[in-house]
């Protein structure tokens, strides 16, 4: 790694973007990954799709008894 690094010609901003969407990872054990892929299959959906519903559904079940 350098001592210094010149910065006089760079750009602020160059690479923003204001619509970007940050994809947060998540890795499922085993188990779960084989489940959820299976469901999945049965479904006819992508396994994120069928995460994403099934978190949901938890979320409405939380927020009911809050």
């Amino acid at each position: 790694m350098k001592a210094e690094y010149d910065f006089s010609k760079g750009e602020r901003g160059k690479f923003y973007n204001a619509d970007a969407v940050f994809q947060i990872p998540i890795y499922l054990e085993k188990d779960v990954d084989d489940f959820m892929r299976h469901l999945a299959d049965v479904k006819g959906k992508d396994v994120g799709e069928l995460v994403n519903e099934l978190l949901r559904h938890n979320i409405q079940l939380i927020q009911r008894i809050q």
